[in-house]
C-alpha cells in the first residue's frame, strides 16, 4: 500500500504544497516584506520548483519524491537567508538599481550604470519599477537559476549514464553545494546565471545540438565574462566535426540580441558590444582578489607597477600555452576523441585557466565547483576532488565575509592543482588508453 502511494506520479508534488504554506509564513517574517510581498515570494518560488519538478520527473524516476522533498527543503533554506545584505549589494547592486529607477528603468540602459553587462542590468531595471525590496528580487532571480543549474548539470550527467539514482543525486547535490547555496541565498550574486547557461551549452553540445549550444553559450557570455573559461572546449568540438565553422555566427548574433535592450534606448552600438573592454579598469588591478589562483603563492602587492604587469602577462602566457598544449594533443588524437574526453577537457579549462590568470576573484571557480561534481558521477574515484574544489573556493568566500583568511589561499591553490592534474590525466586516459566513443 505504501509503495503504491509512493509510486503515484502526484505523490512527489506533496512537498511542494507544504513548501508553499511554510514559505509564506517565513516570507512574511522577512524584514522588508508584508502580506502581499510574502505571497509573491512564496508563489514565485513555488512556481519555480513546480516547473523544475516537471522537467526532472522522468529523469528522477522512482526517486522523484525524495528529490522533490530535498529540492523544496534546500530552496526553503535559501529563503531563510534573504534578509542578509552583503557589501556587494549595498555598494553596487542596490545603487545601480536606484540609478536605473531614477533614469526611468529600461530607458536608463542607455547610460553607463554599473559594470555588469546589459542582460543582468535589464533585470535590475525591471526590479526598479516596483517598491518591493530589490534585495529579495535579486536573490529570487539567483535561486531560480540555481534550479536551472541543477537541471543543466543533471542533463550533462545523463549523457553518460541512465542511472536514475545518479541523476537524482546530481540534482540534489548541486543545490547542496556550499558555494552554490551561499552564492545565491547569502551573497546575492549572479554566478548561477552564467554558469547554468554555460553548463546548459555544454550539455547541448554533447547532445549534438550545436546551434542551441552556441545560443546558450552566447547568453552565458552576455551575463558574465567568465564564460570564456569554457569556450576553448568548442575548438575541440570542431576537431570532431560536431561543430561546423558556418554555425559559429550564431554566437555573435545571439550576443547582439542579448545586449540590444541597451542599444534600443540610444546607447552606442560599439560601446554596448565592447562593454567588457570598457569596464575592464573598474574591477581593479591587483593580481589576486581572494582567489586560490597561482597568484596566491606570493604577496604580489609588494611589487612595483612594472613587475606587477610582468607577472600578470606571465599568467596570461601560461594560460595560453596550456590551451595550446590541450589543442595540440586533442588534434593529434582527434580520431580518439569521445564525449568523456570532451567533458574532462571542459573541466580542465574551467579549473586551469582561472588558476593561471591574474586578477581572479573569489567566485571565479564556481564553474569548476559544479563541473567536478558532474565528473564524480563519470569517474567515482574523482569524488574527493569535489571537496578539494569546495575547500579552495570557500577559503575565498571566508575571506570576503569575515575580512580575514581562515587559512593561506595557497592551500586552495594546492587543492586546485591536484584537481588540474587529475582532470588532465582523465583527458589523457580517454585519448590514449580507453576505447569508448
Amino acid at each position: 500500500m505504501i509503495s503504491r502511494i509512493y509510486d503515484n506520479k502526484y505523490f512527489g508534488f506533496i512537498p511542494l504544497l507544504l513548501f508553499l504554506i511554510v514559505s509564506y509564513f517565513t516570507s512574511y517574517r522577512l524584514e522588508n516584506s508584508d502580506g502581499w510581498g510574502a505571497l509573491f515570494l512564496s508563489l514565485s518560488l513555488s512556481i519555480f520548483i513546480y516547473i523544475f519538478l516537471l522537467l526532472i520527473r522522468r529523469s528522477a524516476g522512482r526517486y522523484f519524491a525524495a528529490v522533490s522533498f530535498f529540492c523544496c527543503l534546500l530552496v526553503y533554506l535559501r529563503l531563510c537567508f534573504f534578509d542578509i545584505a552583503t557589501s556587494d549589494y549595498t555598494m553596487f547592486l542596490k545603487p545601480w538599481t536606484e540609478q536605473l529607477r531614477e533614469a526611468g528603468g529600461l530607458a536608463g540602459l542607455d547610460k553607463n550604470i554599473g559594470n555588469y553587462n546589459v542582460p543582468y542590468l535589464v533585470f535590475l531595471a525591471l526590479f526598479s519599477y516596483t517598491e518591493f525590496s530589490e534585495l529579495y528580487l535579486i536573490k529570487l532571480l539567483s535561486v531560480f537559476f540555481d534550479l536551472v543549474l541543477a537541471f543543466s548539470l543533471m542533463k550533462t550527467v545523463s549523457v553518460f549514464t541512465q542511472s536514475t539514482l545518479k541523476k537524482s543525486l546530481c540534482l540534489v547535490l548541486t543545490l547542496l553545494l556550499p558555494t552554490v547555496f551561499i552564492n545565491s541565498s547569502i551573497w546575492g550574486q549572479c554566478d548561477s546565471i552564467y554558469v547554468s547557461l554555460a553548463v546548459l551549452s555544454l550539455w547541448l553540445m554533447l547532445s549534438d545540438r550545436p546551434i542551441l549550444s552556441l545560443a546558450a553559450l552566447a547568453l552565458s557570455f552576455a551575463f558574465k565574462l567568465q564564460a570564456v573559461f569554457i569556450m576553448p572546449v568548442y575548438l575541440l568540438f570542431m576537431f570532431t566535426g560536431r561543430l561546423k565553422w558556418y554555425q559559429l555566427p550564431v554566437f555573435p548574433a545571439v550576443y547582439v540580441l542579448a545586449v540590444s535592450p541597451a542599444i534600443i534606448p540610444g546607447r552606442g552600438f560599439w560601446d554596448t558590444l565592447l562593454i567588457y573592454f570598457n569596464t575592464a579598469g573598474t574591477v581593479g588591478s591587483a593580481l589576486n582578489y581572494n582567489s586560490p589562483s597561482m597568484y596566491s603563492l606570493y604577496r604580489f602587492y609588494w611589487l612595483d607597477e612594472g613587475a606587477s604587469a610582468a607577472a600578470a602577462k606571465a599568467g596570461v602566457v601560461a594560460a595560453f600555452i596550456l590551451c595550446l598544449i590541450v589543442f595540440l594533443v586533442f588534434f593529434i588524437r582527434r580520431r580518439h576523441i569521445n564525449k568523456r574526453s570532451l567533458f574532462f577537457a571542459a573541466l580542465l579549462f574551467a579549473v586551469a585557466i582561472p588558476l593561471l590568470l591574474p586578477h581572479m576573484h573569489d567566485r571565479y571557480f564556481y564553474l569548476c565547483d559544479v563541473l567536478i561534481l558532474a565528473a564524480a558521477f563519470l569517474e567515482p574515484a574523482s569524488s574527493p576532488l569535489v571537496l578539494f574544489s569546495q575547500f579552495a573556493s570557500l577559503l575565498g568566500y571566508h575571506a570576503y565575509f569575515f575580512m580575514r583568511y581562515l587559512l593561506p589561499m595557497r592551500w586552495g591553490f594546492a587543492a586546485l592543482l591536484v584537481l588540474t592534474i587529475t582532470a588532465a590525466y582523465m583527458c589523457a586516459s580517454e585519448l590514449f588508453q580507453k576505447k569508448r566513443r
